[in-house]
């Protein structure tokens, strides 16, 4: 019988296909003790199982590239220190050898000691790494068992779950699966974004979904709406032909703006640059004609093995990312490891009392200056292929971009005493997403050659919201006053110093939010490249002039819901071409 669950849309898209419904995560297990001339053994079966969970996640982690390697990469590092950590491991031999529990009850209950540790914290960044828990022991205790640690998908099916991490969501793309739907979940959380690069369709936030959906049941979903029908009747499935013949003819359209110029109505040129850290990313940004790279993250180099690259591995790395652009202007990020982003360098700190506010981004590089120097040699000598400006991430005052710039100009002049043949000047700029440096900008603005404003960093810190929390889903969002308000005041302060001011968060890859962006006075944008086509529509429909003469009202605002009712009434109309 046809029945609709209500969802909200997190990755565009249509599916049709069976449901594979998967239960809550919970390691059900019951009390088993084992004899003390078993547990030399138990403990073999135990560490083979966690030796193995570790290959696996070594493996995987070898494999990713591109938009993987960066989304993926983060939580895989991450489940690789929590597989590390001394207090799991310890635990788990204790309960076993001294205890005599079996392993598989082992696992329960040093899971369920870890769990209430972190649920007592009162930071929200630990109290969300329940679920990474989670999924580390239920690949090992899968693999106590011989199964495989991970869901496996299955082509033409639509899952259905209680929630789902990055790390799934690539491989299950890659294996056909159709679609995802998810009980809690946020539309800005990390698999969202990565959903939506891979355009895959993902419905979160939909609590009602395990009680209602049954394994094989037919399901039709929409990843722009978030609606959900169980067993489609003839209308649904109408409907849903028509959807792909709208989404078939929409990318045609969309194929036709791969050389047209990114120009508003009136005339005005807005230079959209691709975020990029692959060379595939270098050439889809070039194949449809994007102005340069905005956002380089140079952390992949890091996080591809044990080794720190040399100067001379970077240098080849970023010369091949210069001459892949051919002329066009490439941004290079300095090191942004820290928070989230493990590595198995050592680099950044394993055990932070608060991660998301310890020694990340500049932080880390001032600390490591002998690092920080390398990777500026590196830099400059690319920089004789092509045009190169430097980024400088999580700068939260004028003190640290001083001394950036104190050392880049000893490198360059190093390197030109060593006869290397490299740029005269070299743009410096910082990312703006700390508040502080949003606030402080005016006094040292003109230390800088410009500003790109990092908006899923911004928002997160401004509204004390962990974007990776689905409590805080409805907090967590670019759409408050405060936000709008900030990264105008930053816009405003660029443009009275001729600085260019761009924008290169998840926001800038969003088509319904170009109107606010070019409202607020942002003539750049830094995002992917697969949503790039739709952004340069969006732009191409728009009156800058009368836009703009409306953005007094968007900053009136005075909340989230006058805001949206703004945008909504702000968004172009697409000809049909």
């Amino acid at each position: 019988m046809r029945k609709a669950v209500p969802g909200q849309g997190a990755s565009r898209g249509n599916a049709l296909g069976r449901a594979r419904v998967r239960e809550p995560h919970a390691l059900e297990v019951a009390e088993a003790r084992i004899g003390p001339h078993e547990v030399e053994a138990e403990l073999a079966r135990l560490h083979a199982a966690i030796e193995q969970v570790r290959s696996e996640i070594r493996a995987m982690r070898d494999q990713l590239h591109g938009a993987l390697a960066h989304e993926v990469g983060e939580f895989l590092d991450l489940h690789t220190l929590l597989l590390e950590d001394p207090e799991l491991l310890h635990g788990l031999d204790a309960l076993v050898r001294n205890d005599l529990y079996g392993a598989d009850y082992a696992l329960r209950l040093q899971r369920d000691r870890l769990a209430a540790v972190f649920e007592s914290m009162d930071d929200a960044y630990f109290r969300s790494r329940i679920e990474d828990i989670d999924h580390v022991i239920g690949r090992v205790h899968a693999a106590l068992h011989a199964h495989e640690a991970e869901l496996q998908g299955v082509a033409g099916e639509i899952l259905v779950t209680d929630a789902i991490s990055p790390s799934e969501i690539g491989r299950l793309q890659a294996q056909g699966v159709l679609g995802i739907v998810t009980c809690g979940g946020s539309a800005l959380s990390h698999a969202s974004i990565l959903a939506r690069s891979l355009h895959l369709p993902l419905i979160v936030n939909a609590p009602q979904a395990l009680g209602m959906v049954n394994d094989g049941d037919v399901l039709v979903i929409d990843g722009s709406t978030g609606e959900i029908v169980i067993e489609p009747n003839a209308d649904d499935l109408r409907a849903y032909r028509t959807r792909l013949r709208e989404e078939k003819r929409e990318r045609k359209q969309l194929r036709r703006l791969r050389r047209e110029p990114s120009k508003t109505l009136d005339g005005v040129d807005i230079r959209l640059y691709a975020n990029a850290e692959s060379r595939e990313d270098v050439a889809e940004a070039h194949s449809i004609g994007a102005a340069g790279i905005g956002l380089y993250r140079t952390e992949f180099l890091f996080l591809q093995g044990r080794e720190i690259p040399d100067e001379e591995a970077q240098f080849r790395a970023y010369r091949d990312l210069v001459l892949g652009m051919t002329g066009r202007t490439v941004t290079i990020r300095t090191l942004d490891i820290g928070a989230d982003k493990a590595d198995e360098t050592g680099l950044a700190l394993r055990y932070e009392p608060n991660p998301a506010l310890g020694l990340r981004g500049v932080r880390l590089s001032m600390a490591r200056t002998g690092l920080l120097e390398t990777q500026l040699r590196a830099i400059v000598r690319a920089s004789g292929y092509g045009p190169v400006r430097i980024l400088v991430p999580m700068v939260s005052g004028r003190e640290e971009i001083v001394a950036v710039r104190r050392l880049l100009v000893r490198v360059q002049q190093d390197l030109a005493r060593e006869g290397f043949e490299t740029a005269e000047r070299i743009a410096l700029g910082a990312m703006i997403e700390v508040p502080s440096a949003a606030i402080a900008l005016p006094v040292f603005a003109r230390d800088l050659d410009f500003v790109s404003i990092g908006t899923n960093d911004l928002v997160q810190y401004l509204l004390a919201a962990d974007r990776n929390n689905d409590a805080l889903g409805e907090l967590y969002s670019p759409l408050h006053p405060a936000v709008l308000r900030l990264v105008h005041s930053v816009v405003r302060i660029a443009r009275a110093r001729g600085m260019p001011a761009s924008v290169c968060g998840e926001i800038a890859g969003d088509a319904r939010f170009t109107p606010l962006l070019l409202a607020l006075g942002l003539e750049e944008l830094s995002l992917h490249p697969s949503p790039m086509l739709e952004v340069r529509r969006a732009i191409r429909a728009i009156d800058l002039g009368q836009l703009r003469a409306r953005a007094p009202a968007l900053l009136r605002a005075r909340d989230r819901a006058g805001i949206e009712r703004w945008l909504d009434s702000a968004q172009p109309v697409h000809l049909p071409g």
